[in-house]
C-alpha cells in the first residue's frame, strides 16, 4: 500500500502508543513491521485474530471456575530478547555463554506453557490454537537443559558427574589451604611480621599480608602490594605446592564447563528451525494481545471491508486515539463522529467555524483507515471501509523557506503531486482546499480539484471556508455538505459533525471569544458585503431549524421507546394476570371433581356392602368414570374453548363406518337402539355404544381402497394386535380399568385366549386398580405378571375362559 501521509496523519505516533501494551523485544520487533497494507485476505483473517483475542482477553478478566478450556491469560513480559543468541545459534561452532543458554531455556519454557494454554482453549478459541501449532513441544530438549543451569547463569554442579567432582575437590583443596595459612598466621601472629590477621587473593592464589620489611622472615612467594606500599601480599612456601593443585583443578574445571556449554550449544542448534519458528510465533502471539489490549483500552471495534463492488465508508462514534489519550490525561471528553459515504456519494465537503475540528475529522477518517489496513481494531462504534490501494493527503501548512514556497505554492504542489497518484482506490484527504490566495479564485480551483478527484472515482474528504465550496456541495450530485457545529449562545465550537448541510465560518464571533474589542468586530461587520451578511444569517437560521429538529427527533425515538416498554410492560402484566386467572379455575375445577368423585364414592360403598351388588358396583363404577370424564371436559371447554376438537352432530347411518374411542380398527353400525345406543361391529367383536363414544364418521369407501376393474380381493386369515395387548401408560386409573374391560370384552368375541396388558411402574396404581378389575372379571381365568422379555412387573398377562 502505496502511503503518502503517514507522517501528516501521525501513524508513527500511533504506533507508539500501541507500543504501551508491548512488553518483551520480540514484540517490539513485531511492532516495527507493522504497516498497512492492501491485502484483503491477510487483513481479514488478521482482524479475525483480533477480534478473538479480545474475546480471550475478555474471558480472562470475567469471574469464572478454573476448569478445562477455561481461558488463561498469557503473559509475555518476561521474555528475554535472544536476537543476537539466535544469530550465533546459526553459525557452525560459535558456542554460546550460559546466560544466553539460560535466556533460551525461559523462552522455550513460556513459549511451552503459551502453546499448552492455547491447545486447551481451542476448542473455544480456535484461530489462536492455529497459531499455537507453529510452536513446537520443547518439553524434551527442556529436560535434558533442566538444572544444568543455575538462575545467576552459572553451571549447577550437577551439569555432569565430572563437574561436580572436580567441584567438591576444589571445596577440599580451598579448606587445606585455609587451614595451611591459618597455621602460619598463629605463628606469627607475635613477631611483628604480619599486617593484619586475614587471608586474600592475588593473582588468584591465596596469600597473606605481611609488612614492608619483613618479607625476610617468611619464606615464599610476594605476588603483589598494597597503594601505600607498606603492605606485601606473600604466598608462604607451605601453600605454594596446595595453590598450584588448586590451580590445576580450576583449569579442569574450566575445561569441563566449556565442554558442557559446547555439548548444550549442540542441542540447541540441533533444533534452531523450531526455536526460531517459536521465537517468531511469541512475537507475533504478542502483537495480536497488544492489539486486542489496545482495543479493550480505547472501546475500539473490528472494522469491516466493505465488497469491491459495493465501497462505502461508514463511521459512527469514531474517535482519534491520539487525542482521545491526551484528553484522557486532562480528564476531559472526547466528542466522537459519525459518518457514511458510498458509490453514489464519495465526496464530503466539511465546512464550520475555526478550531471547530474540521482538521481532527479528516485526520480521524484518515488515521482509522490506515489502521484498519494495518490489521489494527478501530476506535469507533462501527467502521467500514473500502480497500484503499493508498491515501493521499494536504493537511498543515508546508511553507518551506529553504526551498522558496509560499503557504500557497506548497499547498498546489502538493495536490498537484496527489492529482497524479491518484487512483479509484485512493482515499484524499484536503485540508481548507484553495486556502492562501483570492477567495473567488480559490473556490474555482477548489471546485476543479475537487471535479477532478471525483472523475477518478476516489472517496474524498475537503475542508473548505470558501462559499464557492459550499455552494458546489449543495447543488452537485455525489458531493455531501457537513459542517462542525458552533454554539451561538457561548461562542464556543461544540466539534459535533453533523451531515447535510454547510457551516458558517463564525470567524468574527471567535475573534470577539479571543478578545478583539467590540467596537472593532461592529466595523467590521458594517464592511461585510450584504451579500455575505445574508448567506452568514442563512446558515445561522439553517442551523438553527437542524437544531430544533434534532431535538424534536430525540424526543420522538424517546417517546416511542417508552410506548414499545410500556406495551411490553402490558402484555406481560395482562399475561401474569390470565396465567393466575386460568390456574385459579382450573384449580376450583379440580376441586369440584374431587367433591364429586368423594360424594360418588361415598354413595358406591354404601352399595356394595351386598354381595350380590357387586356387577352393579362394576357398573356404577364405570359410570361414575365415564361421567367424572363427560363434566371435567364440559368444563374444561367453558374454560378453554380454544382446546374443543370434538366434532358435535355428526350423522351417523346405519351400514356407516364409525372410529370409537379407545379401538384402533374402524366399526361398521348395524342398527341404531334406543337411548341413544348403537350395536357395531368391529371386526369378530360386535358390541353395543353410546353415540358418545362415536369419534368420527369414516367415508364409506377409504380413499385408495377402489380396485381396478376385473380386479377382486379376498382377505385371508389375519392375528389383529390389538386384540392381544392395550397399553394404559399415562391414563387415569379410572380411565385405565374402563379401557381395560372394554379390551377384555373385545378379545372374548375375538376368541383370544391369552392378553397382555401393559400399565408401567411408576407408583403402582395402575397396576393394583388393574389388579381389582382382574380378581373379580368374568372373563378371566388368571393373570400374572409378565415376564422379563414382556415387560417384567411393567405388564400383566391375562388368560381368558
Amino acid at each position: 500500500m502505496q502511503n503518502f501521509s503517514a507522517d501528516l496523519l501521525e501513524f508513527e505516533s500511533l504506533r507508539e502508543l500501541v507500543g504501551r501494551f508491548v512488553r518483551s523485544q520480540l514484540g517490539k520487533d513485531e511492532l516495527e513491521q507493522l504497516q498497512p497494507h492492501s491485502d484483503r485476505n491477510t487483513l481479514e483473517s488478521t482482524l479475525a485474530d483480533v477480534a478473538e483475542a479480545i474475546s480471550y482477553l475478555r474471558a480472562t478478566q470475567e469471574a469464572q471456575p478454573v476448569t478445562r478450556g477455561a481461558a488463561i491469560r498469557v503473559r509475555f513480559d518476561s521474555i528475554p530478547d535472544v536476537r543476537t543468541t539466535l544469530g550465533m545459534l546459526r553459525i557452525e561452532g560459535a558456542g554460546l555463554e550460559s546466560t544466553q543458554i539460560l535466556d533460551l531455556t525461559r523462552l522455550l519454557e513460556q513459549a511451552g506453557e503459551t502453546r499448552a494454554v492455547l491447545n486447551v482453549a481451542a476448542a473455544k478459541f480456535p484461530r489462536l490454537g492455529a497459531r499455537a501449532v507453529n510452536i513446537f513441544d520443547p518439553r524434551s530438549m527442556l529436560r535434558d537443559l533442566s538444572g544444568k543451569i543455575l538462575p545467576d547463569g552459572t553451571l549447577a554442579d550437577d551439569a555432569s558427574v565430572a563437574l561436580h567432582r572436580l567441584r567438591r575437590d576444589i571445596e577440599r583443596q580451598q579448606k587445606q589451604i585455609q587451614i595451611s595459612l591459618e597455621r602460619f598466621l598463629r605463628a606469627h601472629h607475635d613477631d611483628g611480621t604480619l599486617q593484619e590477621d586475614f587471608i586474600t587473593l592475588r593473582n588468584d592464589r591465596f596469600v597473606v599480608p605481611v609488612v614492608a620489611g619483613q618479607q625476610r622472615k617468611v619464606d615464599g612467594v610476594i605476588h603483589s602490594s598494597s597503594g601505600s606500599g607498606h603492605t606485601l601480599f606473600v604466598e608462604p612456601l607451605e601453600t605454594i605446592h596446595l595453590n598450584n593443585e588448586l590451580v590445576r583443578l580450576r583449569e579442569e574445571e574450566q575445561r569441563e564447563t566449556l565442554r558442557i556449554l559446547r555439548e548444550l550449544t549442540e542441542l540447541l542448534r540441533s533444533h534452531w528451525p523450531q526455536i526460531q519458528a517459536a521465537v517468531e510465533a511469541m512475537g507475533a502471539l504478542e502483537l495480536l494481545f497488544a492489539k486486542a489490549e489496545f482495543a479493550l483500552e480505547f472501546h475500539c471495534t473490528i472494522p469491516r471491508f466493505s465488497p469491491e463492488g459495493n465501497r462505502r465508508l461508514v463511521l459512527r462514534g469514531a474517535r482519534h486515539p491520539l487525542l482521545e489519550d491526551v484528553l484522557r490525561r486532562q480528564r476531559k471528553p472526547v466528542v466522537p463522529i459519525t459518518l457514511e459515504l458510498d458509490e453514489k456519494q464519495r465526496t464530503l465537503l466539511i465546512s464550520g467555524p475555526n478550531t471547530g475540528g474540521k482538521t481532527v475529522s479528516m485526520k480521524t477518517v484518515g488515521l482509522l483507515a490506515l489502521m484498519a489496513q494495518a490489521g489494527l481494531p478501530a476506535p469507533a462504534e462501527e467502521a467500514e471501509f473500502p480497500v484503499f490501494d493508498q491515501v493521499l493527503a494536504d493537511i498543515g501548512d508546508q511553507q518551506s523557506i529553504q526551498e522558496s514556497l509560499s503557504s500557497f505554492s506548497s499547498h498546489i504542489a502538493h495536490v498537484g503531486e496527489m492529482l497524479d497518484a491518484v487512483t479509484r482506490e485512493s482515499l484524499v484527504l484536503l485540508d481548507e482546499l484553495g486556502r492562501a490566495t483570492d477567495p473567488e479564485e480559490g473556490g474555482a480551483l477548489g471546485v476543479s480539484i475537487l471535479e477532478t478527484f471525483q472523475s477518478h472515482g476516489a472517496f474524498t474528504l475537503a475542508s473548505t471556508h470558501l462559499v464557492a465550496l459550499k455552494m458546489y456541495g449543495a447543488t452537485t450530485a455525489g458531493v455531501v455538505n457537513a459542517s462542525m457545529g458552533f454554539d451561538e449562545q457561548t461562542l464556543q465550537p461544540t466539534y459535533l459533525l453533523r451531515l447535510g448541510a454547510p457551516g458558517k465560518s463564525a470567524g468574527l464571533e471567535i475573534a470577539s471569544r479571543l478578545g478583539l474589542a467590540a467596537e472593532l468586530i461592529e466595523r467590521a461587520r458594517e464592511r461585510m458585503s450584504t451579500h455575505d451578511r445574508d448567506i452568514a444569517r442563512f446558515l445561522a437560521e439553517l442551523h438553527d431549524r437542524m437544531d430544533r429538529a434534532s431535538v424534536a427527533e430525540q424526543e420522538l425515538r424517546d417517546q416511542r421507546q417508552a410506548l414499545e416498554a410500556r406495551e411490553q410492560s402490558l402484555a406481560k402484566e395482562w399475561e401474569r394476570r390470565e396465567t393466575a386467572k386460568l390456574k385459579e379455575v382450573d384449580q376450583r375445577l379440580q376441586a369440584a371433581v374431587a367433591g364429586f368423585e368423594a360424594q360418588a364414592q361415598e354413595a358406591i360403598q354404601k352399595v356394595m356392602a351386598g354381595a350380590e351388588q357387586r356387577k352393579a358396583v362394576e357398573q356404577a363404577e364405570r359410570k361414575l368414570a365415564k361421567t367424572r370424564r363427560e363434566l371435567e371436559q364440559q368444563a374444561r371447554a367453558a374454560v378453554f374453548p380454544e382446546t374443543e376438537v370434538r366434532k358435535p352432530g355428526l350423522a351417523i347411518e346405519e351400514g356407516a363406518r364409525v372410529r370409537l374411542k379407545g379401538v384402533r380398527e374402524p366399526a361398521r353400525v348395524r342398527r341404531k337402539l334406543s337411548g341413544g345406543l348403537l350395536e357395531v361391529e368391529a371386526g369378530l367383536m360386535k358390541m353395543q355404544v353410546s353415540t358418545d363414544d362415536v369419534e368420527e364418521v369414516l367415508p364409506a369407501t377409504p380413499e385408495g381402497a377402489r380396485l381396478p376393474k376385473n380386479v377382486t380381493f379376498e382377505a385371508g386369515p389375519k392375528w389383529d394386535v390389538s386384540y392381544r395387548e392395550i397399553n394404559v401408560i399415562g391414563q387415569r386409573a379410572e380411565e385405565a380399568r374402563d379401557l381395560v374391560d372394554k379390551f377384555l370384552d373385545s378379545a372374548t368375541l375375538a376368541s383370544v385366549d391369552r392378553v397382555r396388558i401393559v400399565h408401567g411402574h411408576g407408583m403402582g396404581i395402575l397396576r393394583k386398580v388393574i389388579a381389582e378389575l382382574l380378581t373379580t372379571h368374568p372373563h378371566v381365568e388368571k393373570f400374572y405378571p409378565a415376564s422379563p422379555a414382556e415387560g417384567g412387573t411393567g405388564a400383566t398377562v391375562v388368560e381368558l375362559k
